[in-house]
């Protein structure tokens, strides 16, 4: 990107409008609804401008996967100041804060994995972006259940991901408060499951 006379904290601002116009029309249109010159209209800006910070469709549908990525991590971001499980239980019911249990972000979700089963490019994106979720809320459970090996962190871990996509899939179609609660629920009882639970290695114990 080339030197600007605009102020950095501007730059910032134009920038962040036109990847969240692109992420709004992707959630209300899908990827049809994308488009260099529509992201421009969407955002208030000049479709210079939008050409001057991504290149092309497909620079925008990468930063958008991107975006949602770090927010993501930020959903098990480590606390130092909270005690373990305090941090994992925190972790476990932001899934269901209000601002993820919108239409609008959950068509925006939804929009995106469907791109990343018909692209190969935004897969690879897709499957790190995974990866590294798993990867913060084992490093979570791990903290709140020393005993268990990195193994079986990243199976609970895994199992809890299953249960949160699905809850945010059927939060589409109006599912009610009780149910999303019994969901968090069920992802407590498997991050919290007893150590002696796991076996050695983090493996059932073998029968007798």
């Amino acid at each position: 990107m080339g030197t600007s006379a605009v102020n950095s904290g501007e730059q910032v601002d134009r920038q962040t409008r036109i990847l969240e116009a692109a992420m709004d029309l992707l959630s209300r249109h899908g990827i049809s609804g994308v488009s260099m010159r529509s992201v421009a209209r969407e955002a208030g800006v000049a479709l210079g401008l939008v050409n001057y910070y991504y290149d092309d469709k497909t620079t925008l549908i990468r930063a958008a996967l991107r975006r949602v990525d770090e927010h993501d991590l930020l959903l098990v971001a480590p606390d130092p100041s909270t005690p373990p499980d305090e941090q994992l239980r925190k972790a476990l019911r932001r899934v269901a804060g209000a601002d993820l249990l919108t239409t609008r972000y959950l068509s925006l979700r939804l929009h995106l994995w469907a791109l990343a089963q018909a692209d190969e490019d935004y897969a690879q994106i897709n499957a790190a972006a995974f990866d590294r979720y798993i990867d913060g809320l084992a490093a979570l459970v791990s903290s709140a259940r020393p005993g268990l090996s990195r193994e079986a962190c990243r199976e609970r871990a895994s199992d809890i991901v299953v249960i949160q996509n699905g809850m945010w899939l059927t939060a589409l179609l109006g599912v009610d408060k009780a149910a999303i609660q019994r969901s968090i629920q069920r992802t407590e009882q498997i991050a919290f499951a007893p150590v002696q639970d796991e076996g050695a290695g983090g493996q059932e114990p073998s029968p007798r």
